[in-house]
């Protein structure tokens, strides 16, 4: 399983996402360019001393990130708000990308015709958006209980 995150702009939920990949034993991957410097006191903070443990990938663009990801022929779930499809009944595969879009803008066109799956998180209506990183670890959690991912050597 791997955990992407698409043009991050706030170092808090980064840092806690990738504290989230490392406990979890879950790869990393940030497409680029960020928001902030990946020196910012908070991002260091949020992420704690767990940022040396997690397998972190950068990728320089977008482009740089849809060729890798193609040549290894790994399927692409996109979570997104403007999805119909709850990531509920999603059948996920252990070699899956879960990717979640920027705090304040989401993703490109692009990005939602690239992948392969657009799903959600089913709430409330009228309410905009729950929080990327409390996001990441439901999505990540039913990944990982569908495909057995729980089991630490």
């Amino acid at each position: 399983m791997r955990l992407a995150l698409y043009e991050p702009d706030i170092a808090q939920n980064t840092g806690t996402i990738l504290r989230l990949c490392a406990c979890l034993g879950v790869e990393a991957h940030i497409v680029e360019p960020t928001g902030f410097p990946s020196s910012d006191r908070a991002f260091r903070r949020a992420g704690m001393d767990y940022l040396d443990r997690v397998a972190l990938t950068r990728h320089v663009s977008w482009a740089h990130f849809d060729a890798w990801r193609r040549s290894q022929r790994l399927r692409l779930a996109l979570f997104t708000t403007k999805a119909a499809r709850s990531y509920l009944d999603h059948r996920f595969e252990p070699d899956d990308i879960l990717l979640f879009g920027r705090e304040s803008a989401g993703v490109p066109e692009a990005v939602h015709q690239a992948a392969d799956a657009r799903l959600t998180i089913p709430m409330r209506e009228g309410l905009r958006s729950i929080n990327v990183a409390v996001a990441a670890a439901m999505v990540l959690g039913e990944a990982m209980r569908q495909t057995d991912g729980f089991r630490f050597e």
